[in-house]
Parts: C-alpha cells; structure tokens; sequence
C-alpha cells in the first residue's frame, strides 16, 4: 500500500520511556503508567495513565503508528497498552541501545523509521492545545522545514530547553537549562522529515566513535547529549528548524512529586 507523501498516514511517533524517574522516588509501576485522572472504558470509569494523553494527542492528528523505545525492565509498558488496538493505533516497543542519553534512545528506531517522517513526544509531558501535532504537520508540510518544534510557557525554564527564534520563527538558537534566562518558551513536541533523521543518525555515530576511541569531539559539552544539542548541530550545518508558538498552551512534566500532584489535581478537577 503506497501512502501520500505529507499525509498524517506518512508519520510515525517516536516515544522516549527509558528513563528511571528517580525524582519520583520508588514507584509501584513504571512512570508513564503513572494515573493521571480518570476516563470511560466500556461505560465503566478508569484509571486514565498518563501516556494515554500523549497517544491521543497523536492520534487526533492522525498518526496511527508510534515506537515506544524502552529500557530492559519496564516491561510493565507493552502489557498495559499492548499493540494499542485499544487506542486504534498500532504500538510497537524497541530496547534501547547505548545508555548514553535520550538522542541514543530515539535513534535505537533508526532502522525502522529512516524514510518517514517522525513526531516526537515525550510521555511524562503533558500539554495543551490538543491540536497541537496536527498544527506541527501542517506547518511543516507547507514550510518545507527539516524540523518544527512547538513552543509552550516554560514554568521552569532552568531545567527545560529555551528556544532563541528570528522574526520569521526559525531557531536561532536552544538554551539547555540555562541558569538564568529573559526568555520564556520551551520546546516540547516536535515533528521532523527523514533528512533530520539522518542527520542525527549520522552525529550520534560521530560521537560515539569518539567516546569509544577515548576522546570527545565536543569537548565544551563533556555530558550526555541532548535533543537539545543535536538541534544546534543541525542549525549548525544548515538545516531549517522553525516553530510554532502556543503562548496560550500550557504544558507539565510530571518528573517531580509536586507536578505529579498538580496534574492529578488539574485532570481529577480538586483545588489547588
């Protein structure tokens, strides 16, 4: 079955889910099972977890495919939402390769993905609007841009990613948890063609080569990268990365006890 190029069939999720929540402290599931208020199954009401809203999300633009990229152990993940026949998409799960940060762990899919284009979301982020993905695709399908990142009010800019943009909204330039910054939006949700995907493939082999060799080829950044740095290597080489501003969005990582507690106040509708 051939699919049309630019449409929302053409795409496939890439979910990061191998991180350990050690903020969280001892956890009875993994984190994205974590309940974050309640919906109806079958007329009968249940937990609702917290990636189901990332699912939905994807699934409203039309992106009916997604890999969940897992770490040996939270086998928990694929038992609860299976092939995702639940959520009329079809779930598949990869382990992750080198534990060398969350670009490794999107790029474990590289061989699985490397001719579509990708949208990329993070499960323990909540977000509105919830238009958001289909709004990325459009912009991306008209614009022609290698990457589209979605900006959103950043509540802890010194642990998030803040995005630099020109007058015409391309990306001049990503702040990775700056100690002290005057801007105020972060990049959450992101879609991107295969020319990116390479790109990354191909950077991250770079540097992996290097650390295997006993050096490092960015000797400035002597950490894990981020997404974050594999962007301003893109931007670096010539690739157009452009966003979409949803100022009146809002959005919440639920990495910490107290934003867990703000979530599951805000989708169980309690005070405070």
């Amino acid at each position: 079955m051939s699919i049309r190029s630019g449409a929302p069939g053409d795409v496939i999720a890439l979910i990061p889910a191998a991180g350990e929540a050690r903020r969280l402290g001892p956890l009875p599931c993994s984190k994205e099972l974590l309940a974050v208020g309640w919906h109806r199954e079958g007329g009968a009401l249940q937990p609702k977890v917290v990636t189901q809203y990332l699912l939905e999300r994807l699934r409203g633009a039309g992106v009916r495919c997604a890999y969940l990229i897992l770490r040996p152990g939270k086998w928990d993940i694929p038992a609860y939402l299976g092939d995702g026949a639940a959520l009329a998409m079809r779930l598949g799960y990869l382990v992750m390769g080198p534990p060398y940060g969350s670009p490794y762990t999107l790029d474990q899919a590289y061989a699985f993905v490397a001719g579509r284009r990708i949208a990329l979301g993070f499960p323990d982020i909540l977000f509105e609007p919830a238009d958001a993905y289909g709004r990325l695709l459009a912009h991306q399908e008209r614009s022609g841009a290698d990457v589209v990142l979605g900006l959103f009010p950043a509540q802890t800019p010194e642990k998030m990613d803040m995005v630099e943009t020109d007058s015409r909204g391309r990306v001049r330039e990503i702040h990775i948890k700056p100690r002290a910054t005057a801007l105020r939006l972060t990049w959450i949700i992101a879609v991107w063609t295969p020319a990116f995907t390479r790109f990354m493939h191909t950077y991250l082999a770079e540097i992996l080569d290097e650390v295997r060799a006993g050096g490092y080829p960015h000797r400035e950044r002597p950490r894990e990268p981020y997404v974050g740095d594999v962007l301003r290597a893109a931007i670096r080489q010539g690739m157009v990365v452009e966003t979409l501003r949803f100022e009146q969005g809002w959005c919440l990582d639920i990495g910490t006890p107290e934003d867990l507690d703000r979530a599951q106040r805000r989708f169980c509708g309690l005070p405070g």
